[in-house]
């Protein structure tokens, strides 16, 4: 059990997380949930770009182990996969999940059950991944499950393509985020994850995530409470254009930003036919981005070994 009271159970209080409930499935109705902006009727499931529908769809949900130190910690981190995506990225490794669907959809009642479960498995924290669809049902979930004793930390785990009013509805809902800083690219983001804006917007979004919930803070026993971690995967021929990300970072958002360095890059999904990406990462391309996190003083998180 956290060892910090959720900022959620006041809003929930106060009504407060109910209004935005109300406000969120209003959009719903011409959805604009997502940057895409589709102004697709969800009410009466009709698909836009990322083909979710009124109810979220859920690919598995269990304690995971596999994130960063502080998030997974002793008893893991309680993950909810989200069917669906609003990015198309060619390299994707959860591409059965994100883009061909696997998933099944539930009613309200049947997530509220899952965070509660989680709870139940004592882990850290309730990890959302991939979220974004679905974030009035997951609000609706979270009031249900308020009375019934939820009060984990939830982490939005995310593309880091994200509406601004969205992530204004998760301001005080969301303890930890987690996006990904994947392109500072136009044409890299259009050619390969068919977001000619993604580096606009991922910027907005990092900047209004650290505006909530500020640096990352730990408990005495080191698990993640509160704040911003960002994750960068390192492609190769410096597609992802990690240097000027990092610069970004270093000095829009914050020296002491919590960054993810990750090397584990290899050819999923589209990316086997294409021949730039058809490959890992090498070692002086991952050391090129090493050495300017360095040179910026980006000094807190994890480096990946190669």
């Amino acid at each position: 059990m956290p060892t910090f009271i959720p900022s959620y159970l006041e809003l929930h209080r106060h009504g407060i997380l109910h209004q935005r409930i109300t406000q969120a499935y209003q959009q719903l109705k011409n959805c604009a949930i997502c940057p895409r902006s589709c102004q697709i009727d969800r009410f009466h499931n009709n698909n836009g770009f990322c083909h979710a529908g009124l109810l979220p769809e859920i690919s598995s949900f269990n304690a995971h182990f596999g994130e960063e130190p502080p998030i997974s910690g002793v008893h893991g981190s309680g993950t909810i996969f989200f069917t669906h995506c609003n990015l198309r990225c060619v390299f994707c490794q959860n591409y059965p999940i994100s883009q061909l669907g696997n998933g099944t959809a539930v009613t309200i009642e049947e997530l509220t059950r899952i965070l509660l479960f989680l709870q139940s498995k004592k882990c850290h924290n309730v990890n959302l991944v991939t979220g974004a669809m679905y974030v009035p049902q997951i609000l609706a979930a979270l009031e249900q499950a308020i009375p019934k004793g939820f009060c984990l930390p939830l982490v939005y785990n995310c593309g880091g393509y994200e509406s601004l009013e969205t992530l204004r509805w998760l301001d005080g809902i969301i303890d930890i985020y987690l996006p990904d800083a994947k392109y500072s690219d136009q044409a890299m983001a259009e050619k390969y994850s068919q977001a000619p804006d993604y580096w606009q917007i991922n910027q907005a979004t990092l900047l209004e995530m650290h505006r909530q919930v500020g640096d990352l803070q730990l408990d005495k026993e080191g698990i993640a409470v509160k704040g911003l971690l960002i994750r960068h995967l390192v492609l190769p021929e410096n597609i992802a254009g990690s240097l000027p990300l990092l610069e970004f970072i270093a000095t829009r958002v914050s020296l002491q930003t919590q960054l993810s360095i990750m090397s584990q890059y290899s050819p999923r999904h589209l990316a086997c036919g294409i021949p730039e990406l058809n490959r890992q990462v090498t070692k002086k391309e991952y050391a090129a981005v090493i050495d300017k996190l360095k040179q910026l003083n980006l000094n807190n998180g994890w480096i990946q070994e190669i």
